[in-house]
């Protein structure tokens, strides 16, 4: 397709990835965010083996093994710290062609901005509107700034202003049932073997870690608790204590060791798989598209599979750009819808929201062998656009 000027919305994870693939491209790009600053919602991320291969694809592999962690097995333990199930994730590498790695959201947000260019990031815009003719489409900015090219992605996230432009109506935030919190400490032996990933889970909740670059740990728990709770950051620490009273002793180490100020504390939303992605010119990618709960640890993954599709119709058409975008969300509306869904029901399996079931999920994990969580693992892998 001819050269194209593409403005996107938000410099998430998406819309960086997005324009690094439009870049590469030969397409000019700018990037508009709303934040004065990038500070990533969550502490850390486990960007499964699809997405490193997206990250390949645009040549940024060794630039991510330099941030990522090393994850060879995932452990599930009870909250009386009974071994649950011992995963070896090597024979899942080999089959799917390329580890994981869990990194730190700062760390993967900083690689990405580079890769793309910080000049071409304007901050402290925030969209309040879009618009599009059959040529052209425009994005007006808050200061009033108004902005035209060929195209407008909008990867401004959960609470996207351009998904409401799209669908023609708000999509509510649908809260999952549970309150997250993360952050980063120190790799301790004390906490976790360096290479594993560990999760304790009972009684509806789960602590984990899992190895980031910098030798540090990505933490995180997870407490079913009604929305609208609020605790103070300095708080943050006594909360757990006693959310996690008695569970084993390196969930109170990490507990005891974490910094409650550094700490996150997220209540976790998703939205219903919409009926669109794309209206004409503007297209939606990544959350704004299929915010999903953080349970299969795809969310990054599946917006950086949105941004090489994107770019690839955009490269590969020649009848228009309503006709990429529209091939666009054919191939990547039913793939995220699953993924959103399945999330969502283990999210409720994990968070007891029927405790029957979850009871019967604390069994099945004694049972279960490591080839079914590897091929579980491999089918979702596999099931992205590199294979």
């Amino acid at each position: 397709m001819y050269d194209l000027k593409a403005i996107i919305i938000g410099a998430g994870i998406g819309g960086l990835t997005a324009g690094i693939a439009l870049k590469q491209a030969g397409y000019e790009v700018s990037i508009y965010e709303r934040v004065t600053e990038l500070r990533p919602a969550g502490a850390g991320i486990s960007l499964w083996s699809n997405g490193i291969k997206v990250l390949n694809q645009l040549g940024l592999g060794r630039e991510m093994a330099a941030i990522g962690g090393e994850m060879n097995r995932m452990e599930y333990r009870s909250h009386r710290d009974e071994a649950l199930s011992n995963i070896d994730l090597q024979p899942l590498f080999a089959r799917v062609g390329q580890r994981p790695y869990p990194v730190a959201r700062t760390d993967l947000q900083q690689m990405l901005l580079t890769a793309f260019g910080e000049d071409d990031v304007h901050m402290g815009m925030k969209c309040t509107a879009v618009e599009q003719t059959d040529q052209k489409t425009t994005a007006t900015f808050e200061d009033g700034t108004q902005v035209t090219g060929d195209l407008i992605v909008g990867a401004d996230g959960i609470r996207s202003i351009i998904r409401e432009y799209v669908l023609d109506e708000v999509l509510s935030l649908r809260y999952a049932g549970y309150v997250n919190w993360n952050g980063l400490v120190p790799a301790d032996p004390s906490l976790c073997e360096a290479d594993n990933w560990v999760l304790y889970v009972g009684e509806g909740k789960r602590a984990s870690m899992m190895p980031v670059g910098g030798d540090r740990f990505y933490y995180f728990f997870g407490v079913p608790i009604p929305i609208g709770s609020e605790t103070a950051p300095a708080d943050r620490q006594k909360e757990l204590a006693q959310h996690f009273s008695g569970w084993p002793a390196p969930v109170q180490t990490l507990i005891q060791t974490l910094d409650p100020l550094a700490s996150n504390r997220l209540e976790i939303s998703d939205i219903d798989p919409p009926q669109h992605f794309v209206k004409g010119r503007i297209a939606l990618l990544g959350d704004s598209a299929h915010a999903s709960t953080p349970t299969l640890g795809q969310g990054g993954c599946q917006a950086m599979e949105d941004a090489l599709v994107l770019a690839r119709f955009l490269v590969t058409t020649n009848i228009s750009v309503a006709d990429a975008l529209s091939r666009y969300e054919q191939v990547r509306k039913e793939r995220t819808a699953q993924l959103v869904l399945k999330a969502r029901d283990r999210t409720d399996t994990i968070y007891a929201k029927d405790e029957d079931n979850t009871q019967d999920w604390y069994e099945q994990l004694k049972e279960e062998p490591p080839e079914a969580v590897r091929h579980a693992l491999e089918k979702i892998i596999l099931g992205g656009p590199l294979g």
